[in-house]
């Protein structure tokens, strides 16, 4: 078996290769035998407990299953067959896989494992094991989301017992990163049982953490596996370096910010603009004892906005649509909110090249011009710009725009309350954060003045979680999270055959032939410039539909912590929020 770097640039009749790693339509940044990745520190020294906050409760030990809510560090305890670099867009290097080999015909994928590989109760990682748990995601028990994302690989082989194929239905560019992104568990694991019945027991991974303790839904702690089989792998050297991991639950942010205060963990992400610019003070940040930072990134922002339900009549009416959004006062917002902390969604690939700018011009507007009888005629005469109370433009003036396109649409006053055929113009917003009500408020009250009731409420998580899966909800706050390579995640956000899939991150109810259409196309792109060209259409078809609010991003991540860690001097280029890229690569000092 030879090794090389996979250079890969979707050749129709390409040799096959095996690699170390590969990087989707780029060479992998670091060469075969690297030492360690930069982001990471090879002598920092392992000990010590790291302590960190959950939100609101958790149930299962599942992280597998539509139904519960899933305990916080299940990654810890589970790897895939390789593993994503944090300084490459889409780069991908051997972890329980040392060797990947894509057909010549890219039709399938042959992964080799590494030997040493073996699961926390000792007992070797196998390919009927990998084969064990791609049929098991992919069956009837297991998340739907895992059926939509994998849905062209259609069958998995052993070949021997440390090597295994995926077979793919079509040619696609990511299949096999997906492939090798694909967590790996023991047979053992289930016991007999289908895969919805076991929610007590974590998963039998071959992770560098297993369970040590719990309290259902309060607390849970994962200590070291002290007969972890990869430690000495490039991959991951200078990682995971605490003993323990644990985490506390806490009902709310204000409360969980209070609890950093006092010592009960050690660090946090910051979500509130208010919390960063006022509460983040007392004795100890002025003793230097807890340290707050902003860390810039390099991230795709995707979208956040309040999300509009088309399941709901109400909704399916653009002109509605438009008119919620024209009452909506970011710029109020962000100033006496905010603290101008924040920018505005402006794309569904906001922050990033593949947004959509100005008017469509070249490639995307040839690819546009085939969909051009399906799409109004403001997506090729009219640049979309989120709505704006900047000067010259001004809320008084939005609320009279909204008003005419409601007059138009049917909606008439009667006493005080828009209504059409006798149906009041009301809706509910639920929401997992008590935050957001402070935002909502000033919104509502915009809202009445047009005659439109919008009530709103906070739920427990459990219940949020449920409402959302079950699609049981006129609006409410979603992010859309983007990579620097969107591809099949897309058909779990916006394709029809998500919207009604429960568990899907389709809460729009999108069933739109162009987004179809274009989603099928963005997962087949040739090229780097054929997947820009299709991300700027599919933005452009998705902003002129008027299908949420935008709300807004940030291009650093504001933490929180114990002035106990040291880290590495290179921080990654691409990581997300949440403490998953400190728990990485962190020591304590």
């Amino acid at each position: 078996m030879r090794y090389c770097s996979l250079f890969l640039l979707w050749f129709i009749s390409a040799p096959s290769f095996a690699a170390y790693g590969v990087a989707l339509g780029a060479s992998p940044k670091y060469p075969e035998n690297f030492s360690h990745f930069d982001y990471a520190n090879p002598d920092a020294p392992k000990g010590g407990e790291l302590l960190l906050s959950g939100f609101g409760r958790y149930d299962s030990f599942n992280p597998y299953i539509l139904k519960g809510t899933v305990a916080d560090g299940l990654g810890l305890v589970v790897e895939t067959l390789m593993v994503k670099s944090l300084d490459e867009p889409f780069s991908v290097y051997g972890l329980l896989a040392h060797d990947i080999e894509l057909a010549a015909d890219q039709l399938s994928v042959t992964f080799k494992l590494n030997p040493k590989a073996r699961f926390s109760n000792g007992k070797p990682v196998t390919a009927a094991d990998v084969k064990f748990s791609f049929e098991t995601l992919k069956g009837d028990q297991a998340h739907p989301q895992y059926r939509l994302y994998w849905a062209d690989i259609k069958a998995c082989e052993v070949v021997d017992e440390r090597t295994v194929r995926f077979r793919f239905a079509k040619v696609n560019r990511e299949l096999h990163l997906l492939a090798a992104d694909i967590p790996v568990f023991s047979r053992e694991w289930l016991n007999g049982k289908t895969l919805d019945e076991v929610t007590q027991t974590p998963p039998l991974g071959s992770g560098p953490y297993v369970l040590d303790n719990h309290q259902m839904g309060k607390t849970v702690r994962y200590k070291r596996n002290p007969h972890y089989w990869g430690n000495d792998l490039n991959v991951m050297r200078g990682m995971y370096n605490f003993d323990f991991i644990g985490y506390k639950y806490y009902q709310d942010h204000t409360i969980s910010l209070e609890a950093l205060k006092a010592g009960e963990f050690d660090f946090m992400d910051i979500y509130s603009s208010k919390q960063w610019a006022r509460d983040m003070t007392g004795p100890k940040f002025d003793q230097g004892e807890l340290v707050k930072v902003l860390l810039s990134h390099q991230n795709n922002a995707g979208m956040q906005g309040f999300v509009f339900n088309l399941r709901r009549p109400l909704f399916q009416d653009i002109a509605v649509r438009r008119a919620i959004n024209l009452a909506f006062d970011f710029g109020w917002t962000h100033k006496n909110l905010f603290f101008n902390q924040y920018t505005r969604c402006n794309s569904y690939f906001s922050n990033s090249e593949m947004a959509a700018t100005g008017l469509p011009q070249g490639d995307e507007l040839a690819l546009l011009t085939q969909f051009k009888a399906l799409l109004p005629p403001a997506v090729f005469n009219q640049a979309w710009t989120p709505v704006s109370t900047e000067p010259p433009h001004s809320l008084r003036q939005n609320l009279r725009q909204a008003q005419q396109l409601l007059d138009k649409a049917g909606w008439k006053l009667q006493g005080g309350t828009l209504e059409k055929k006798g149906v009041p113009l009301a809706f509910e917003v639920i929401l997992a954060q008590r935050e957001f009500e402070r935002i909502l408020a000033p919104f509502a009250k915009n809202l009445k003045k047009l005659g439109i009731d919008i009530r709103y409420r906070t739920v427990d998580t459990a219940l949020y979680k449920q409402r959302l899966d079950d699609f049981d909800f006129d609006m409410t706050v979603a992010s859309f999270a983007q990579s620097l390579s969107p591809g099949n995640e897309q058909y779990n956000m916006w394709h029809s055959r998500a919207a009604t899939q429960k568990g899907s991150q389709n809460f729009i109810g999108l069933q739109n032939p162009v987004v179809d259409a274009l989603v099928d196309k963005l997962v087949t792109t040739k090229d780097r410039q054929q997947l820009l060209t299709v991300s700027r259409a599919l933005d452009r078809v998705l902003l002129h539909g008027d299908y949420l609010v935008p709300n807004w991003y940030i291009g650093q991540h504001r933490v929180a912590y114990r002035d106990k860690f040291a880290q590495p001097a290179t921080v990654p280029l691409y990581y997300p929020t949440g403490e998953s890229w400190m728990v990485l690569t962190w020591w304590i000092k």
